[in-house]
């Protein structure tokens, strides 16, 4: 089994400076490599590893997949290998099958998928291939051989909250959503109770698309979030139409999975962003020296930079900044969470108490909304 060394990129991270960021850590492979004893038989490749990605869209989408496409183009730079890869893939099991098979069948043995909407084929697949290893970005499914893994979202959307809830001057902000999935209403929840942190009266509204990219959709969203009075505007979204939209009207914007601030070169705030290549690359590396063991539905956080927020704008007071500093510093040491409570929905029920937080089954679980947003989960 060929295993690879690792080269130092020469390409600029797109996460926070706001504290140095290795290409790699070697906590982040620890923890990939160090899974509990037993629980899954390991994979062992039948010859080199050969890496292929599933897309469901193109890789200029300006959003999710060209987020995850940097993170292909940095892991290949860095283990110096290629990596193929399919765009438009349609979210269903059988179009999953069909472009994964292609690829077995040419003696493809890592298959990562790129969406939520891949998990069941996927796992259709791990089951008939044991041999082969799958890896899935986001979503809810797992196998001895299928790992679906994603980023703590949660952590830098809260950063992003705190920004918003200082710079708003009506006490309105807003954000535009997909799927009222697990995934996503953590990542609306966490802004809001982020500018909850910095103003406790403020109004958050929300708006799901049932889309993951429709920029004319995501447009009239959110041009009727700024009409309710929203001064902040944040997209969950893959496309710029939101960044655009607030930059027209003149008010702050923050983007997601790349840096939007192209889009708002005056009112962008920042831009909750994704550093995939530091979770591809150590987990090529463990499934390539043969020791490889799904660990189900991992979550990995800013101690590893996979998700961050990309620096704040200029007009950010410096006291603000320092406080959004010393709560990212707290959440990468572990010592402090997005959801230490108390954390109440909407309808006033307590979810955990003071002194308690909500822990990763509560988050895989969380259909709801908390205190404090005007809009409702979609049935």
């Amino acid at each position: 089994m060929r295993c690879f060394r690792v080269r130092q990129s020469s390409r600029q991270g797109g996460g926070t400076d706001m504290t140095p960021r290795k290409l790699i850590g070697t906590a982040v492979a620890a923890a990939i490599a160090g899974t509990a004893a037993g629980a899954h038989a390991q994979v062992t490749l039948d010859g080199d590893p050969k890496v292929a990605f599933l897309y469901y869209s193109a890789t200029n989408d300006g959003g999710w997949t060209q987020a995850l496409d940097r993170g292909r183009l940095r892991m290949q730079e860095a283990l110096g290998m290629e990596a193929a890869y399919v765009e438009n893939v349609e979210e269903t099991s059988e179009a999953v099958r069909q472009a994964a098979e292609i690829f077995i069948s040419r003696g493809y043995n890592i298959i990562i998928g790129t969406s939520y909407g891949f998990g069941d084929g996927l796992k259709e697949l791990a089951a008939e291939y044991p041999d082969i290893a799958f890896l899935n970005v986001a979503g809810e499914t797992e196998a001895p051989n299928l790992e679906t893994f994603y980023a703590r979202t949660y952590q830098p959307w809260y950063l992003a909250g705190m920004a918003a809830g200082a710079m708003t001057e009506t006490g309105t902000i807003g954000i535009v959503a997909g799927f009222p999935v697990s995934v996503v209403n953590w990542d609306i929840n966490a802004f809001a109770r982020g500018a909850q942190a910095m103003n406790p009266d403020v109004e958050v509204i929300v708006t799901f698309l049932n889309t993951w990219y429709d920029p004319v959709k995501e447009r009239q969203a959110a041009t009727a979030i700024l009409e309710q009075g929203a001064d902040v505007l944040a997209t969950n979204m893959a496309s710029t139409a939101p960044v655009v939209a607030a930059e027209e009207a003149g008010v702050w914007s923050i983007g997601f999975q790349n840096d939007m601030s192209a889009a708002a070169p005056t009112k962008h705030l920042t831009s909750v962003v994704f550093n995939w290549e530091t979770y591809f690359i150590p987990v090529i590396e463990t499934i390539a020296a043969g020791n490889w063991t799904s660990r189900g539905l991992p979550l990995v956080g800013l101690e590893y930079g996979t998700a961050d927020i990309t620096p704040l704008n200029a007009a950010v007071p410096a006291e603000v900044v320092e406080r959004i500093n010393a709560t990212r510093q707290a959440f990468a040491e572990g010592t402090a969470t997005p959801y230490d409570g108390p954390v109440v929905k909407q309808d006033g029920t307590e979810v955990v108490g003071a002194g308690e937080s909500i822990d990763d089954a509560g988050l895989w679980g969380m259909d709801y909304l908390v205190q404090g947003i005007t809009g409702s989960v979609p049935e």
